[in-house]
């Protein structure tokens, strides 16, 4: 039995190292495809010599995608076009939100100095002036969070259409629209975590409402209900209430696209995050794929995307990306956060923790509990 785990890991080996000249040359392919025969008659002959050749043998070749999904350098093709500009457009715009984001400092000494002097005139326009300004970028944040809505679902119905077999097709014909995916998630999860080391946001605009209701009341001139009315206020009161508003709007979204396309099976769904989530770790863990990355962002970024998709994945999957039944190899995800510097990750390890939606249920394996919790 020794002999065959060592011939199988062998070719298992042979195979990674074939696929990735096939795509870089395309030099091997038929070293490729002889290999990848070679391997299966293997696994079909001697799947059922014992438990320990089942689990060394049933892994990332038979059961994960392995492709290079090309984050750096994927161009739409003339299939992707439509959708890509439409998206693109939004994109454009992703990083100067984040820019504001990270750069907001709130009105909070303004506020403190007009709630101590109730009867200071001063105090409170001064306190009216510094928030309308800020309430228009909060504003500004939560309408980019529809227009991502609206690109996401573009997205979905492109990268879920049956056009292809599998989702690993759709994702490895279509890598200009996965890596638009892919910004999408890296975007969001940059966001939130902004957005909770914030609590100026929260503050400024609970400020703006009550003193807006208060003007009311008052009957004193509201210009800066211009910026915001009442029944806006109320939405973005909401989206800035969850801890992780653009990731709840990205989970809505999912899920209200399964909803309306009751004729695609909800799997199409879940299985192309559950494979983007596995592209993104078969690349971080194979020296041969991990090696074309031209940057170390590169890396970064690649580490985020899988951790966004197994939260969005946790959301919208009835069961979760914890599950025995999950097609998320969660041991395989958390070892490979776990191989890198650890300053590096500590944010994305506290994402699965805090922010996913199964990760305390009873069903979870514990062993993958046991691997979040370690610091």
């Amino acid at each position: 039995m020794l002999l065959w785990v060592t011939v199988v890991n062998v070719f298992k080996a042979s195979l990674v190292q074939a696929q990735v000249g096939k795509e870089r040359d395309g030099s091997n392919t038929f070293t490729w495809f002889l290999t990848r025969y070679t391997f299966r008659i293997l696994y079909s002959r001697y799947r059922n010599m014992g438990n320990l050749l089942k689990v060394l043998t049933c892994t990332d070749l038979e059961q994960e995608p392995n492709f290079f999904l090309d984050f750096e350098n994927a161009q739409p093709t003339d299939t992707e076009r439509e959708v890509w500009e439409k998206v693109d457009l939004v994109l454009k715009d992703a990083r100067g939100i984040l820019d504001e984001l990270q750069a907001y400092k709130g009105a909070g000494q303004e506020i403190r100095e007009a709630i101590q002097n109730p009867n200071d005139e001063a105090l409170q326009k001064a306190a009216w002036v510094a928030v309308v300004p800020l309430v228009g970028k909060l504003k500004k944040f939560y309408q980019f969070s529809q227009r991502l809505e609206a690109a996401l679902h573009s997205l979905l119905g492109a990268l879920t259409s049956e056009t292809y077999d599998n989702p690993t097709q759709n994702l490895e014909r279509e890598q200009a629209l996965a890596k638009q995916f892919a910004e999408i998630l890296h975007f969001t999860l940059r966001f939130d975590e902004l957005k909770m080391t914030n609590p100026a946001i929260q503050n400024d605009f609970s400020y703006y409402r009550r003193t807006l209701s208060r003007m009311r009341i008052n009957n004193t001139p509201t210009e800066g209900e211009k910026e915001v009315n009442n029944e806006l206020a109320n939405r973005i009161s909401l989206f800035y209430a969850d801890a992780t508003p653009m990731l709840k709007t990205l989970s809505d979204c999912t899920t209200k696209f399964v909803s309306e396309n009751k004729n695609l099976p909800i799997e199409n769904t879940t299985d192309c995050l559950s494979t983007m989530a596995s592209v993104c770790k078969v690349m971080l863990e194979t020296p041969e794929y991990r090696s074309r990355f031209t940057s170390e962002e590169t890396v970064s970024f690649c580490l985020r995307v899988m951790v966004g998709v197994i939260i969005l994945y946790d959301y919208v999957h009835p069961v979760g990306a914890f599950s025995k039944s999950s097609k998320i190899d969660m041991k395989g995800c958390i070892k490979v956060l776990r191989d890198q510097p650890p300053n590096s990750v500590e944010g994305l390890l506290n994402a699965l923790r805090y922010t996913t939606k199964h990760l305390n249920d009873e069903s979870t394996n514990k062993t993958i509990k046991s691997m979040l919790q370690q610091q």
